[in-house]
């Protein structure tokens, strides 16, 4: 379990799909243009945000790429880039990852992505069941964490196969740069005890995660491993709970009813994710089941694949939220909010001193007495840091 008193760490997302300020809706949209991913990366870089999550999908511009373009316009920031196993071989990604690894300086880390749409996977050339599709994850994972901690790997499996294959030039991370995964289902847990640093769970109700966090915990201790946990959920914070739960019932007020149906329509029908049916099962697409547990709201999940919840509140109780998730272990939040840009500023001015985490943003450049201050007077009011 972990100790409640340290600093969770906290990742941001980049929208490769777009951006916007109302769900289900073209009103108030924002594109995906590099232009603006950058402003968000450099906006969460700056900030204090740890690293950032980039998904992959039909409708999202390609993350590995994405991430080598953004690490060269940011200092510090992580790039926690999605991989799906089936779409190349185990050595061609790990010669990417390394490139990226290096040309980042240590700042690349993989999100494997076994599971999802069946019907998008099949246009990406993958026709395995979802059973197959894990015991392919982990036959690759076999062989691309061994590449990247610098062996030479000869393994021949049902799915893959290679001989004598090895990296020419290493990572920068040691002993290997992590991997990261999220998956309900169990042959999801086995492959997660199996290989991966991080195990990632959606936002469910505490009792969800803590029951799915245990099962990890004791398949890997059951096979002499050791894995972290993180959560994958969005984040609505303001001054008060008033503001925020205006904000979350502000982010659908233009979402009809007929994409509501539709949505759910799609993921019933062309997902065989374990995690999107308890997603979907939280709420039923019903907008007046949307307060899941004390603060954990599913309208996102109305329309939004994966990641569904959000935490909404004041920043003490979504503080408080979070810590009650850190108690059954999670170590690192991965967040987002609408639209990313603006949201982001919400959790780091509001959020991060209640979280014991340190921004960045002032760091070298001092706010002047004038409309900050009190104008003309020289008075500045005292800021008292949150305990």
């Amino acid at each position: 379990m972990s100790n409640t008193t340290n600093p969770l760490g906290l990742y941001w997302f980049i929208p490769v799909s777009g951006d916007g300020r109302y769900l289900g809706t073209p009103q108030g949209h924002r594109p995906a243009d590099f232009q603006y991913l950058k402003e968000i990366a450099q906006a969460v870089d700056r900030l204090g945000f740890e690293g950032v999550l980039i998904p992959t999908g039909k409708n999202c511009d390609d993350p590995w790429i994405t991430a080598a373009a953004l690490a060269a316009h940011t200092k510090r920031l992580k790039f926690l880039a999605a991989l799906r196993p089936g779409v190349a071989s185990p050595t061609y990604f790990a010669r990417q990852a390394a490139a990226i690894d290096r040309l980042s300086g240590g700042r690349f880390l993989v999100n494997i992505v076994a599971g999802g749409n069946a019907k998008e996977l099949a246009g990406d050339g993958i026709h395995l069941s979802h059973d197959e599709r894990y015991a392919h994850a982990d036959e690759f994972l076999n062989v691309f964490s061994r590449l990247l901690a610098g062996e030479k790997v000869s393994f021949k499996g049902k799915h893959i196969h290679v001989e004598d294959a090895e990296l020419g030039f290493p990572t920068v991370a040691k002993p290997r740069l992590p991997i990261w995964f999220g998956g309900s289902s169990d042959p999801a847990i086995e492959v997660a005890a199996q290989h991966v640093d991080t195990y990632l769970t959606w936002g469910e109700p505490l009792d969800a995660v803590d029951e799915k966090l245990n099962a990890v915990r004791q398949r890997a201790k059951a096979k002499g491993r050791q894995v972290q946990f993180g959560l994958r959920i969005h984040l609505i914070v303001r001054d008060t709970e008033e503001k925020a739960w205006e904000a979350a019932n502000d982010l659908i007020k233009h979402l009809p009813d007929e994409a509501i149906a539709a949505a759910q329509d799609k993921f019933a029908q062309e997902s065989d994710s374990i995690g999107q049916k308890r997603m979907s099962a939280l709420h039923g697409g019903d907008r007046s089941k949307l307060e899941i547990a004390p603060n954990l709201w599913g309208g996102v999940g109305l329309v939004r694949g994966g990641a569904g919840t959000a935490l909404v509140g004041d920043a003490k109780t979504v503080a408080k939220r979070l810590r009650e998730y850190q108690a059954l272990g999670i170590e690192t939040v991965i967040a987002s909010g609408y639209p990313h840009l603006e949201e982001a500023y919400y959790v780091a001015e509001l959020l991060f001193p209640e979280l014991g985490i340190s921004a960045d943003a002032s760091k070298g450049h001092l706010t002047q007495v004038g409309e900050f201050g009190i104008s003309g007077t020289g008075f500045r009011p005292r800021v008292v840091a949150a305990e």
